[in-house]
């Protein structure tokens, strides 16, 4: 169908009063029809994710239906005991989040499904906790994590807390094309299932458990009550589901001067106080700082909206903040964390760490110092998580930390995803660690410097919008692979390794395999050992390119990464 066909069909439908509203307002703006009506949301590296309003290729309760309807065919098909399982629900604090939620569970009401939808919005990662801990089938979680408010996604987690791997992933979707008609998809009145018992609300129950697993994030409370009970810390949700237990965890584990930053304490669709409700975004972090001068705070911490994400500032010998980046943050939590268990004697000799591969490397520098095992995985957490499930079946390794540059870090595996309440609580006590000696964080940042090198890292984000913004991503992929560039800023490239061919090509032109799934992702290895990776989003309309290199200072480490992304720049505009 074309996509007049698909407006004129949603033209004629009933549709719910605000989704009516918008259609009217959208007649004659072409542009947006054809971006709204062409084709519909495809599940990406974390589920589907765009902006709310009529459409076949955006967020509203048809679509949402529709996705929910993709997974209840396929759980139709499971064994009865595991149907039966049901399914966990929670939500963010986005408009709709909420509506999208229950309209989930009406849908899965009509298969009979269970399901257990939180009684107000709940962070990701205790969304992934609860589906070990209840034992359901699977999870969802709405969210646009930190995209702006226009925003709201949907993400499908499996059995074992994880999001869906792909292949389940890409048969859930097979399913939801098979949903021609998504205005008369069958749901069930709420009331109905409730009294039924096949929707029931969870809340308080599972906080408990949640927290209580929480407490075993901790690896040396005596430090915490010596250095970490005066502390001063500045925490934002960003307006997020982190206000639900953060203050909880910290002054559980013992954290006592612990501030939150009011205005962004406030649950507001329409994060008023950052339009980009991202902790990696300096913005973010203006309140933050404001409020860490007047309390002359040790270390300011903010999560994103769904509160898996976390960013921190960190304070500097002239009284000023400045903001780490993620593969920053993994790298001091991972050396504390070695440092910790070694002195504890709880280090094990089968330990492994788990990344991305457009990660830094210096973390792998620094497991390996300690006789760790570095394991590198495609971008994605759900790659962490089967890590994670394949140590756990063979006991080949014991799981010490897992983390993506892109401000995500896991360091118990009784939650299968990124947990910026874990990171908090863990971050916390690096401070502290620090303090006890007199030092912050951005200190020990330095020592690892010192001991390690100088690693700098960066991600660029290139935009591709509208409906053709698949092609021209599609097209730029195809340049890279086709002109196959022998040398970025003067550096000659020493490998090349193309993850959707599933090889590796050398200077010389000999080959290698490759074990790590295959997927649209290049990545150029060079001669000095710099290198850079290139990837279409699998959430987003862009195209992201990593660059990392190593020198003798971070200023000259900073200008080789300057001189790479004028490179990239040159090459994608020739």
């Amino acid at each position: 169908m074309s996509w007049q066909d698909n407006y004129q069909q949603w033209q004629q439908a009933t549709l719910v009063p605000d989704l009516a509203e918008e259609l009217t307002q959208m007649k004659g703006h072409e542009d947006d029809l054809e971006d709204a009506f062409t084709a519909p949301m495809e599940f990406g590296t974390a589920g589907m994710r765009g902006v709310m309003g009529p459409g076949i290729n955006r967020m509203n309760i048809y679509t949402v239906r529709q996705a929910t309807e993709g997974l209840a065919r396929f759980m139709d098909k499971l064994p009865a005991e595991q149907k039966q399982q049901g399914v966990a629900i929670s939500f963010d604090s986005r408009y709709h989040s909420q509506e999208f939620a229950h309209e989930s569970a009406r849908v899965l009401g009509a298969h009979k499904i269970p399901s257990f939808v939180f009684d107000s919005l709940r962070p990701t990662p205790e969304l992934s906790f609860t589906i070990r801990h209840l034992h359901t089938y699977a999870g969802i979680m709405i969210t646009a994590s930190h995209n702006p408010k226009q925003y709201n996604g949907y993400k499908i987690y499996g059995p074992d807390g994880g999001q869906m791997p792909p292949e389940e992933a890409d048969t859930i979707t097979k399913y939801i094309r098979e949903v021609t008609d998504i205005f008369n998809i069958p749901v069930v009145q709420e009331q109905k299932l409730r009294e039924a018992k096949i929707m029931s609300l969870i809340g308080e129950d599972v906080d408990e458990a949640y927290l209580a697993a929480l407490k075993s994030v901790t690896i040396n409370p005596d430090l915490i009550a010596s250095d970490g009970k005066d502390m001063k810390l500045i925490y934002s949700p960003l307006h997020g589901t982190g206000k639900v237990l953060a203050q909880r965890v910290l002054q559980g584990a013992g954290f006592q001067a612990v501030r939150i930053v009011p205005k962004q304490a406030i649950l507001d669709p329409e994060f008023p106080t950052t339009p980009f409700p991202n902790p990696e975004f300096p913005q973010a972090f203006d309140l933050a700082i404001q409020l860490g001068k007047e309390e002359s705070a040790d270390v300011l911490i903010a999560t994103d909206p769904d509160a898996d994400r976390l960013g921190t500032a960190v304070r500097l010998p002239n009284g000023e903040y400045q903001l780490l980046t993620g593969n920053q943050i993994a790298s001091i939590m991972l050396h504390y964390i070695l440092t910790a268990r070694k002195n504890a004697g709880t280090l094990p000799k089968n330990g492994a760490v788990v990344k991305s591969f457009v990660s830094t490397e210096l973390a792998t520098k620094i497991a390996e110092s300690f006789g760790m095992q570095m394991i590198n995985v495609e971008t994605g957490f759900k790659f962490i998580a089967e890590q994670i499930e394949h140590f756990e079946e063979t006991g080949e390794h014991e799981f010490l930390f897992g983390f993506e540059e892109s401000y995500g870090y896991l360091i118990k595996p009784f939650v299968r995803d990124k947990d910026a309440m874990q990171a908090t609580l863990l971050l916390a006590e690096v401070a502290a660690y620090y303090k006890h000696q007199g030092k912050t964080l951005y200190d020990g940042l330095q020592e690892l410097c010192k001991e390690y090198g100088y690693f700098a890292e960066k991600t660029v984000s290139q935009d591709f919008p509208g409906i053709k913004g698949a092609e021209e991503m599609s097209a730029l992929m195809a340049k890279f692979r086709k002109e196959e560039p022998s040398e970025f800023a003067g550096v000659k490239v020493a490998r090349t390794e193309d993850y959707k061919t599933g090889q590796a090509k050398l200077a010389d032109g000999s080959t290698e395999k490759l074990t790590l799934p295959k997927s649209d992702v290049l990545k150029f290895i060079l001669s000095d050992g710099t290198w850079i990776a290139i990837r279409p989003s699998g959430t987003e309309p862009k195209i992201k390119y990593y660059v990392g290199t190593q020198s003798d200072s971070q200023d000259a480490a900073h200008k080789r990464l300057d001189d790479f992304e004028q490179a990239l720049t040159a090459f994608t505009k020739a």
